[in-house]
């Protein structure tokens, strides 16, 4: 169970989850946030850059020593993920946010979040686990491979005239959502006490998706997830 969220903030680092490691490393316990106002070296899934223009975006990562976690589940904190950051921007800002599978958090399409969950072993156990998430907040332009498809918190507020985001707030709020949804998880280490919640923001749901596979590409219509967080699409009359 994580049971404190204790905060450190940094005004630059070179990457939120490698602070984290790092600290790891030393014994640090469960529950340490590192936040900063820019990262030097970001990164996002399957390698990519993650752009922290600074104090324009929100950079933060968790330390997560869960006891006797199955090396299957590990994957599936990535979805609980993002569950706690809808949570968080909807009650904050009212913002109605949709999650495209597996975890990132689109408003009207756009995305405005991204999360990274890496972890290390030792003893053939899992040691700890870090989860990283950056949320766009003050951004007003992007780089251009990107701008068709990216938003920040400010940007879908200017639209109703609404107040400025606050990268303090909304951080405390989503890790504060993430205990909560964290402990359901933990409890069962599978889906099944979130799942219905999960679906019920699941962006595509009923509606054909393209799967891009490393061996095939196809398209087929999404249906939901299962226990283990994986997507169940139907492709010709058949659930994969």
């Amino acid at each position: 169970m994580l049971n404190e969220i204790r905060y450190e903030y940094y005004e630059s680092v070179d990457s939120t989850n490698e602070r984290i490691k790092s600290r790891a490393h030393q014994d640090e316990s469960q529950g340490l946030v590192i936040s900063a106002g820019h990262q030097t070296a970001g990164k996002g899934r399957i390698g990519r850059k993650w752009e922290s223009p600074s104090h324009e975006s929100i950079a933060t990562s968790l330390l997560l020593t869960p006891a006797e976690i199955s090396l299957e589940a590990i994957p599936t904190i990535t979805v609980v993920a993002a569950m706690a950051v809808r949570d968080a921007i909807h009650r904050i800002y009212g913002l109605e946010g949709q999650i495209k599978w597996p975890n990132d958090i689109v408003i009207d399409g756009k995305k405005i979040c991204g999360i990274l969950t890496e972890m290390e072993m030792r003893d053939g156990k899992v040691w700890y686990v870090v989860v990283g998430i950056g949320v766009n907040v003050h951004n007003k332009t992007f780089p251009k491979e990107i701008a068709f498809k990216a938003t920040s918190i400010d940007i879908e507020l200017s639209k109703t005239g609404e107040k400025r985001g606050s990268r303090k707030e909304l951080t405390k709020e989503i890790w504060n959502s993430f205990k909560k949804y964290y402990n359901i998880f933990i409890e069962t280490q599978d889906m099944s006490g979130l799942k219905e919640e999960y679906e019920r923001y699941l962006a595509n749901r009923g509606n054909r998706v393209r799967i891009e596979a490393q061996d095939d590409s196809y398209e087929a219509t999404a249906l939901g997830i299962n226990n283990q967080g994986e997507l169940i699409v139907d492709y010709q009359g058949e659930e994969k």
